[in-house]
């Protein structure tokens, strides 16, 4: 079995990183600079920012779908990177940190989840995908609890 992690696609984010800080509020977001290598986890890229670089900090909902899991948390976007696809491996804003992993059904509905921590997280994939029931697991960060990305299963 293998599966994929997509980073967001940077089409839909694009219009932000040329509105005003005005335009960003009115849609509960802001322009933030990474004041640190680490900790600024872009969901486009799936890599931290780099210290000193621009991102804008938005509400995101993750989890679209007509069920009470329906999700929605801040997420970081940085400019101009394409979308990152990692085929079986976990992409470097999975290194080093601990993720919930919940797992779902083609419906929406949760069927299972786990806790991983640094260093467990491709396991526990591996594991939740045993369950032929399970169409696709949102990680997202165990600690502040925001979406980091979306594992599928490979089709091919």
């Amino acid at each position: 079995m293998t599966y994929l992690i997509h980073g967001l696609s940077p089409d839909r984010f694009a219009p932000l990183f040329a509105m005003d800080d005005a335009d960003l509020a009115a849609r509960n977001a802001r322009r933030v600079i990474a004041t640190a290598d680490r900790g600024f986890p872009c969901r486009v890229s799936l890599e931290d920012a780099r210290m000193g670089e621009a991102l804008i900090l938005l509400h995101h909902v993750s989890h679209d779908v007509a069920t009470p899991y329906r999700s929605a948390y801040a997420i970081y976007v940085r400019p101009g990177v394409a979308a990152a696809t990692w085929r079986d491996e976990l992409p470097p804003v999975f290194e080093g940190r601990s993720f919930a992993l919940r797992a779902f059904d083609s419906e929406g509905m949760l069927q299972s989840a786990r806790l991983a921590g640094p260093g467990e997280a491709d396991g526990a994939i591996r594991d939740l995908f045993a369950g032929d029931a399970i169409s696709y697991i949102d990680a997202h960060n165990a600690a502040h609890g925001c979406f980091a990305a979306r594992i599928e299963r490979d089709a091919a």
